[in-house]
């Protein structure tokens, strides 16, 4: 294991390289540059634009230099220096702009993982072992209209219930008096309360698949050889299928992780939008549509990591979790 290991860790340079590379381009394939975006905006507000200004502004960033030469001071600068470059459409170094989202990102996405597992898994199991049941009925119902309905749409439905019968916004993560206050129990308790909508939210749509994978997985597991040979050896049926069954079921719930991870970065993107969230995925969406590239390099080069990390940290659980998965 210790060999496999070593050997997925070196796998992994040539692959962040690799990686690093396909995302500076990605964010280079657009025509025009955040000069050029810049430019587009300055002429939809009726300003003039000055062709020896817009040159002056590609020289100040950079943009007038070889794409390889941009390549390589942006990477070699996070590399030797843990600088990810200045971000041009904000005028501020872009850790600081991560670090600043980054952490009510994780809290958000992070509670939602939970909510969806503590869900999902036992939901998954009934359903499983109490088959065409009404139990399983239902929660096969609400499975689908879970995977059927996208999360922003959930999310309006619920901002326009809230307002609309109880006179209250649900929007964004704090009320008005403590956006900007400084920590304290009371901000804390606001922030919990706000959590709650976009938990569900964000959590509704994997609650749908998990249940659906789980009851799948564990209906495959409870008539073979090995949970008739435990049951005639006289376990009680719950601790058997705990045990045993629902052992082997979870690989699902683990191999997830190799894309949970940059999830936890990057959120939901356009449910963020719908329900004014300070994460990151916002900050994705607009960093590409101005072309600002050392930000929206620096976080697809985060979410490359992540899912590259979290794919390791995956297989590691499954051979743990998993007896007969081995690697050599």
């Amino acid at each position: 294991m210790l060999h496999y290991v070593i050997k997925r860790v070196l796998y992994m340079i040539p692959t962040m390289i690799a990686i690093s590379i396909v995302a500076f381009l990605l964010i280079q394939l657009p025509p025009g540059d955040f000069v050029t975006s810049l430019a587009a905006q300055m002429s939809a507000q009726g300003d003039s634009v000055d062709p020896t200004t817009l040159a002056m502004l590609r020289r100040q960033y950079g943009l007038d230099q070889p794409i390889w030469v941009q390549y390589w001071i942006w990477i070699s600068n996070i590399v030797f220096h843990g600088d990810f470059g200045r971000s041009f459409d904000f005028d501020v170094p872009v850790s600081d702009l991560l670090w600043a989202r980054l952490g009510l990102t994780f809290v958000l996405a992070f509670t939602a993982l939970v909510f969806t597992w503590l869900v999902a898994l036992p939901v998954g199991i009934y359903s499983a072992v109490r088959k065409y049941s009404v139990g399983d009925y239902v929660a096969t119902f609400l499975s689908f209209v879970g995977l059927a309905v996208p999360n922003f749409l959930l999310a309006l439905v619920l901002m326009y219930i809230a307002l609309q019968l109880f006179g209250v916004s649900i929007d964004g993560l704090y009320s008005a008096q403590y956006a900007n206050a400084p920590w304290s129990w009371e901000k804390f308790l606001d922030l919990a309360q706000h959590l709650v909508v976009p938990v569900i939210v964000l959590a509704s749509s994997g609650i749908a698949a998990l249940v659906r994978i789980m009851r799948a997985n564990l209906l495959d597991e409870l008539f073979k050889p090995y949970v008739t040979t435990a049951r005639a050896k006289g376990l009680s049926e719950w601790r058997l299928i705990a045990k045993y069954p629902v052992r082997a079921a979870l690989n699902p719930f683990v191999s997830t992780i190799g894309w949970t991870l940059p999830e936890l970065v990057s959120g939901a993107t356009v449910t963020a939008i719908v329900l004014n969230l300070p994460t990151t995925g916002p900050l994705l969406l607009r960093a590409l549509i101005a072309q600002d590239v050392y930000l929206a390099g620096a976080m697809i080069l985060m979410l490359s990591v992540l899912t590259v990390i979290g794919t390791l940290i995956s297989d590691l659980l499954l051979a743990w979790l998993d007896p007969r998965i081995r690697y050599r």
